[in-house]
């Protein structure tokens, strides 16, 4: 299985590929990129001068073009397809069928990955993007289990791509209705479900409350750490009773998964967050290299490894075990 892991910055694409991953994933400096962060991302300039560096190295490039283009504003989506191509991606990552119909028809021979953010979930939904546009992979949302991965694997001939590391979303990725209307704003255009204007925090009597566009989200006792306000890892009072209704606010480590996702005939281990430091992307890529190869060579894999690298230095299985379904 690739390792694929995330990029923000040069230095960052440079630190994954020394680390040993198979391929790196980035975006432009423009709202073209879901990620689109001020003091992250790639110039076109700055993407050549990377696939340079990683394809000196054996490792590949994947340019994600992943927002909705706005009408009338095609040209910018357009042209970041022209840059990609022209700064030699391995692959574009999509999500836009519009968009995904030029860069099929405009370069044909390009390699073309489905964005998680396009939500193919099922066999049907993916066979569309192969036979219209000819895509070579997809990425899975995180809302699958491993015994529902493997069917989509033996009913699809595109490759499969999943999350094994980062953060969780359980919603439809990047379409999350709860964070739109507390916010305003699109997880998708925005880049973030919880975007930090939108974020307070408010201390009484000791305890911390946390809110998300006015919502509260959390309220943690003297002394509990304060998690970052995100609604799908809230902690809410409903009539059975209190707490993490969704899902708890750390981070998916799936490392102990790797055996029943090579089984389950997934190609690509997606590791999540392009606006992480490099030293975070150098740990974490180092850490899941070592467990491919321990996986490779029969030997246990560590477990565990990453919970300082993770959000509230904790982590969960996510939806792969749906305990919550």
């Amino acid at each position: 299985m690739e390792l694929i892991c995330p990029a923000g910055t040069p230095s960052s694409l440079r630190a994954a590929v020394d680390a040993g991953a198979d391929g790196v994933y980035c975006g432009f400096r423009n709202e073209t990129n879901a990620r689109n962060f001020p003091g992250l991302n790639f110039s076109p300039e700055e993407l050549a001068e990377g696939v340079a560096y990683a394809h000196r190295r054996g490792a590949k490039v994947l340019v994600a073009i992943n927002t909705f283009p706005r009408a009338g504003a095609l040209d910018l989506w357009f042209e970041a397809v022209d840059d990609a191509v022209r700064a030699k991606a391995d692959a574009i990552i999509l999500c836009d069928i519009g968009l995904m119909a030029y860069a099929a028809e405009t370069y044909p021979e390009m390699r073309l990955h489905v964005s998680v953010q396009a939500a193919a979930a099922n066999p049907d939904a993916i066979r569309l993007y192969v036979d219209e546009f000819n895509a070579k992979r997809v990425v899975l949302p995180r809302v699958l289990s491993v015994p529902e991965i493997a069917r989509i694997t033996r009913a699809t001939t595109c490759e499969v791509e999943v999350f094994v590391f980062g953060g969780l979303c359980v919603m439809a990725e990047g379409r999350c209705s709860l964070s739109s209307f507390a916010t305003g704003l699109s997880p998708n255009m925005n880049g973030v479900c919880s975007p930090a204007s939108h974020v307070t925090y408010e201390e009484t009597g000791g305890s911390v409350v946390s809110r998300l566009g006015g919502f509260t989200i959390n309220k943690f006792a003297p002394g509990e750490p304060a998690a970052y306000p995100t609604l799908c890892k809230g902690r809410f009072k409903t009539g059975l009773a209190t707490g993490y209704i969704f899902e708890d606010p750390v981070s998916l480590d799936a490392a102990t998964l790797l055996p029943g996702l090579k089984e389950a005939g997934v190609t690509a281990l997606k590791i999540e967050g392009r606006q992480r430091s490099r030293a975070y992307i150098e740990n974490v890529v180092r850490s899941f290299r070592e467990a491919i190869s321990a996986l490779n060579e029969g030997r246990a894999i560590p477990a565990g490894a990453l919970q300082p690298m993770s959000e509230g230095q904790s982590n969960t299985l996510g939806a792969y075990r749906k305990t919550w379904r």
